[in-house]
C-alpha cells in the first residue's frame, strides 16, 4: 500500500481517510497511516454514528453527559469536536510541512442547515473556533444556501470542504 500512496503523492494527489473513531486516534492507528503517507481525514455524521454505536469508545462520556441532561445533538457535537481536535493535532505536522496545503481533518456542519446560509455560517464559524486548529476544514454542502455560506466563510478565513457535489453544473 505504501508504494501506491507514494505514487499518488508523486502525481500530486493526497490520500485522505474517510473514517474516524476515538480508539483509532488514541491507539496510534492514525499516526501509522500518516507515517505511510495519508494526508488527511474526513468525517460526517454517518461516520460518527457508526463509530459511536459500533464501539465502547464513547460509553463513559455518553453516560456522563446524558446524566447531565445534554441533548443527543449536544453530546454528538462534544464527541465529534473532541475527535476532530485529536485528529487535527496528529495531522498538524503534515499541515506545517506542506505549508498548509495538506494535513487537514474535516467536520461537517449540521445537515439540517443545508438550506440556511446564515445558520451554516454561524455554525461553521463556531465549530472552526471550537476545534481551534488551523488544519480543520468545515464541510458545507453545495446547496444554493451552502454556496452563499462558503463564499462568506472563506472570506472570514474558515477552511471549507465543499461536500455533496453531484454534477458538473453543481461543481461550477
Amino acid at each position: 500500500m505504501e508504494s501506491r500512496i507514494t505514487e499518488l503523492l508523486s502525481l500530486g494527489q493526497s490520500l485522505w481517510l474517510d473514517y474516524i473513531r476515538r480508539s483509532f486516534l488514541t491507539m496510534g492507528h492514525l499516526q501509522s497511516f500518516i507515517a505511510r503517507g495519508v494526508r488527511g481525514v474526513t468525517s460526517n455524521p454517518s461516520i460518527f454514528a457508526s463509530a459511536i454505536a459500533g464501539s465502547a469508545d464513547y460509553d463513559s462520556q455518553l453516560q456522563q453527559w446524558s446524566e447531565q441532561g445534554l441533548s443527543p445533538l449536544e453530546i454528538y457535537e462534544k464527541l465529534a469536536v473532541a475527535d476532530i481536535r485529536l485528529a487535527a493535532d496528529q495531522l498538524l505536522p503534515v499541515y506545517r510541512q506542506s505549508d498548509g496545503s495538506d494535513g487537514f481533518v474535516s467536520l461537517e456542519v449540521n445537515p439540517g442547515l443545508a438550506n440556511d446560509a446564515s445558520g451554516t455560517v454561524a455554525e461553521a464559524i463556531r465549530l472552526f473556533r471550537e476545534v481551534g486548529q488551523p488544519n480543520v476544514m468545515i464541510k458545507v454542502p453545495a446547496t444554493l444556501a451552502g454556496l452563499q455560506a462558503i463564499t462568506n466563510l472563506i472570506a472570514q478565513g474558515v477552511n471549507v470542504n465543499v461536500t455533496l457535489i453531484f454534477s458538473l453544473e453543481n461543481y461550477r
